[in-house]
């Protein structure tokens, strides 16, 4: 069994190797941390593409009947009241205002949301934190070793290359 940098694990590591095994880890933390932003950016761009489309299609969809629409609202006010026909063919086309103002109500709620989305912005300031935290730490104090006497794992890797 061995620790990540493949030294024996209960052995006495140097400083150098644990600055290496830090240094390994964190660029790993560093790139991890970036795909994880690179994932969240694509899905949040799908999700968007996505409502696009259904934006536009929707939007196609309804051009396409408002005429239908419109025909039959008119006729339909018109044999409920007796009005005139010109009158309600005004009030069939200011219900359509109504819902055209609805939509783009909703359409600019939607839109603030999207653009609050912190997916990416949530990863860089972790990055940032932890670089942060990094930079400040300060290695714990070893206790000394008298000089007379040498690290158990020294003294086995002597003893091994001799």
């Amino acid at each position: 069994m061995s620790a990540p940098d493949g030294s024996p694990v209960g052995a006495e590591r140097s400083i150098g190797q644990l600055f290496a095994s830090a240094t390994t880890e964190m660029s790993a933390l560093v790139h991890d941390e970036i795909a994880l932003a690179k994932a969240q950016l694509k899905r949040d761009v799908k999700r968007g593409a996505t409502s696009g489309g259904a934006f536009t299609a929707a939007g196609a969809m309804l051009l396409f009947s408002l005429p239908m629409l419109n025909f039959a609202l008119a006729y339909g006010i018109r044999t409920w009241s007796g009005w005139n026909l010109a009158i309600c063919f005004v009030l069939s086309f200011a219900a359509n205002v109504l819902v055209a103002g609805l939509l783009a109500l909703i359409g600019v709620v939607f839109a603030k949301k999207a653009k609050k989305s912190q997916g990416p912005q949530k990863v860089a300031a972790s990055v940032k934190e932890t670089a942060s935290v990094l930079q400040n730490a300060k290695p714990h104090p070893r206790p000394e070793l008298p000089q007379d006497r040498v690290p158990e794992a020294i003294e086995a890797g002597a003893r091994s290359s001799s």
